[in-house]
């Protein structure tokens, strides 16, 4: 604050000399006093704002060690929440695909189970008429091989 020459009272007690064709007195005390009156609104209103002041630095290093706290729970929290929030869209995304792509691929599905099905059925049909006709040739082979040796043995007699 400024250095101050004359407080209210130093005002309202200063006396001056007085002079043969001076001012006159009851003016000047006069006038002193509405000096008197502002001086003092003046320093009430100064030390008004200066605890104003005083008031609003405090709070403001108040919310810098808030914002200093809540910015690195944020960023902890923030790390957590996007991951969080990713694996949630991805839940929902694989929730969409199933209610959307569910039902064909159910059908899809179905259709390859039938169709795997009749392919099974066709092999195992072609497998079982391959080993019957194995076993018939193999039947009638043995037969053969049978009587070329009684052939055989017959001639060598």
């Amino acid at each position: 604050m400024a250095n101050i020459t004359y407080t209210p009272k130093d005002i309202l007690q200063q006396e001056f000399k007085t002079k043969m064709r001076g001012y006159d007195p009851v003016e000047v005390d006069e006038f002193l006093d509405g000096v008197i009156k502002d001086y003092e609104a003046y320093n009430k209103e100064i030390l008004t704002l200066q605890e104003e002041n005083d008031r609003l630095n405090a709070k403001i290093a108040q919310l810098s060690k808030n914002q200093a706290t809540n910015s690195r729970n944020q960023s902890e929290s923030t790390s957590k929440s996007q991951t969080v929030t990713n694996f949630d869209i991805l839940k929902r995304l694989s929730n969409l695909e199933k209610e959307v792509f569910g039902k064909k691929l159910d059908q899809e599905e179905n259709e390859e189970i039938r169709t795997s099905q009749s392919t099974d059925d066709y092999s195992r049909s072609n497998d079982t008429r391959l080993r019957d006709n194995r076993t018939t040739e193999s039947r009638s082979n043995t037969n053969r091989s049978s009587g070329d040796d009684d052939l055989e043995k017959t001639r060598q007699f």
